[in-house]
């Protein structure tokens, strides 16, 4: 089973001047084609995420004519937009909108879907978009539209904004991509008012992004992230939340916005694996955005020097938003707008600096959560993710049903590259259920095609063994799909368990069904609106790798090793000495050094020649 939406990496979609054009020439026999009598551009199956749609198209219309003068266009993009200013702006109060601050205002905006109270949710993002897609029009228009057309889209667009940042409250979702769309969207609008007009949206688009995004911002994984329908990140809408602050700051200049683009694309470079793949989030866990996230994607991968293209979208919205049948939906269309504006090109390249919560090289990668734990090891074109055990999830030592990997003080971490090997080590003080405080050392060294994972800690009771992981996807080229098995040994035991119970809150890989819709069973609201981070973690137990201890540890400790990427077997070699804890593999010798006088862990490391 594929998982539906991580396909391709976004950098592999053509993106030179020609490949838009062939884009947009679809776009344009697309829409010459279904063009209705009134005017009307949306796709025949469009029920919501309607009230912007049509002049979505319109606005890439806008652009092929900018582009081509083809002399078809000016009268479908008159008609199209005469349509939208007909037909598709509101002023009366849609019923049951509870987040309306003035009643009645007659300010015009966008419904999610055009039946009076039927579905009034979606009413703020959707005056957002049509805001846009307005603004992008104005941009384009110069030659193309009447005078009188075009100043009623204006005063339409401006009414946009005051209903957004006056009639309602301010991002009523808590949806930090949206929150942003309606900044750029009055930065943008001010470009075309009057001067003594534009700057009190200007300000007031600045203060907005300072007071009500900014100062609500949430740490996770040493950054501080633009919030997403109430969590730190979701891997579909973090992305576009990026190409907002792209445009933000192509349209601004203003530095605020390159400085937290540049936070957000660090983080998310550090989450996803080399192979691009990423899941969790508070909205959705394994749905990818496409096109929605090449602005922003594109433009801080040049400024961070990393390629975050790498970045596995829905090519299926490689191009547009569509429909099942493929056909074009303008919906989310100014951010193909400003991708086809935009000259930067793709880094393609990893990035050379170490980053705390990430280790990165060749084909395989970890990435570390808030607590240093791995959330997702890439080896050998498997991914793995924290497997669950008595409602605990992580990667660590388990003694008597006890996860020891959540961290009771300073987690240290070094990081070292040494003769084509990348390691980090990890040092945590972890309290177990007796009370105790224990020391555990991960040490994790890949040469880019295997991840050796050496964990020290003091000796346990009982039958301990390491918690390793979940196998759960595996890249077969093309597509991310469904596995339950990985290659995967030991220096000690090695076992592959499931779970021994049934139900909603216990995760058997082999079963046809993914963590994003076990996440969603678990989550406290329906499918869409529930936190699928918070579902998961009331996970029981999961499929999981177990490892046992490797012989000839010193006494005092437990030593476990597991490596990925191979099921050749492999042996661990753990003495205590002068200079610390020696590790010793085939392929590699690391020494564990004492703290030095600051606490820090030691590291040195040297591969085995033959």
């Amino acid at each position: 089973m594929h998982l539906l939406h991580q396909r391709g990496p976004l950098h592999d979609l053509p993106d030179t001047p020609e490949a838009y054009d062939a884009v947009l020439a679809d776009i344009v026999e697309q829409a010459l084609a279904r063009l209705t009598p009134e005017g009307s551009l949306e796709h025949p199956d469009c029920v919501d995420d309607i009230g912007d749609t049509s002049l979505g198209v319109t606005s890439l219309l806008a652009l092929a004519w900018q582009r081509t003068k083809d002399p078809r266009l000016p009268g479908a993009v008159r008609r199209s937009l005469g349509f939208h200013l007909r037909e598709r702006v509101y002023r009366e109060d849609n019923p049951g909108y509870p987040n309306l601050r003035v009643r009645n205002s007659g300010l015009p905006y966008a419904r999610y879907v055009l039946e009076a109270g039927a579905h009034p949710i979606g009413d703020w993002p959707s005056t957002v978009w049509a805001l846009l897609q307005a603004v992008n029009v104005l941009d384009t228009a110069d030659g193309l539209v009447v005078d009188e057309q075009r100043a009623e889209l204006l005063e339409v667009a401006r009414g946009y904004w005051c209903w957004l940042t006056e009639a309602t409250y301010f991002n009523p979702q808590e949806a930090g991509n949206q929150a942003i769309g309606c900044v750029v969207g009055g930065l943008m609008l001010a470009r075309h008012l009057p001067p003594a007009e534009a700057k009190p949206v200007r300000v007031k688009a600045l203060k907005l992004y300072a007071d009500e995004i900014r100062a609500h911002r949430v740490r996770d994984r040493g950054a501080l992230l633009p919030p997403e329908h109430g969590g730190a990140y979701d891997n579909n809408y973090g992305p576009i939340s990026l190409s907002f602050l792209a445009q933000a700051h192509r349209v601004s200049g203003e530095e605020v916005f390159a400085q937290d683009g540049d936070a957000l694309a660090r983080y998310i470079d550090a989450r996803l694996t080399g192979g691009g793949f990423d899941n969790g989030g508070p909205r959705y866990s394994e749905q990818h955005s496409g096109f929605e996230s090449v602005l922003g994607l594109r433009y801080f991968s040049r400024r961070v020097g990393s390629d975050l293209g790498r970045y596995r979208g829905d090519s299926r919205w490689g191009r547009h938003a569509v429909k099942a049948d493929g056909g074009i939906d303008g919906h989310f269309a100014w951010m193909l707008v400003w991708q086809i504006q935009d000259a930067t090109r793709w880094h393609r390249e990893p990035s050379a600096v170490p980053a705390r919560h990430q280790l990165r090289a060749g084909t395989v990668s970890v990435a570390f959560d808030d607590r240093m734990t791995p959330s997702l090891v890439e080896a050998g074109g498997t991914y793995y993710l924290p497997a669950a055990v008595g409602r605990q999830h992580g990667f660590g030592p388990v003694t008597d049903g006890f996860l020891l990997c959540r961290p009771m003080g300073e987690v240290r971490v070094r990081d070292v590259r040494a003769d084509g090997l990348s390691a980090k080590l990890v040092t945590k003080p972890v309290v177990g259920r007796d009370h105790v405080l224990r020391h555990v050392r991960s040490l994790y060294v890949t040469d880019g095609t295997s991840l050796w994972t050496t964990v020290a800690v003091e000796r346990l009771d009982g039958e301990p063994y390491l918690l390793a992981g979940l196998p759960y996807a595996e890249d077969d080229g093309d597509r991310v799909r469904r596995t339950a098995e990985g290659a995967v040994a030991s220096a000690g035991t090695l076992r592959l368990t499931h779970p021994e119970a049934e139900g909603a809150d216990h995760f058997d890989a082999r079963a046809e069904i993914t963590q994003e819709q076990a996440a969603f069973a678990l989550a406290a609201d329906p499918r869409g609106y529930g936190n699928p981070d918070e579902g998961w973690r009331h996970l029981v137990s999961s499929t999981a790798l177990e490892a046992g201890p490797v012989p000839d540890a010193p006494d005092d400790l437990h030593v476990f090793a597991v490596r990925y990427g191979s099921r050749e077997p492999f042996t661990v070699a753990v003495e205590r000495g002068e200079e610390g804890l020696t590790v010793r593999t085939a392929a590699f010798t690391a020494v564990l050094g004492a703290d030095d006088v600051h606490g820090e862990p030691q590291l040195t490391l040297s591969a085995v020649t033959v």
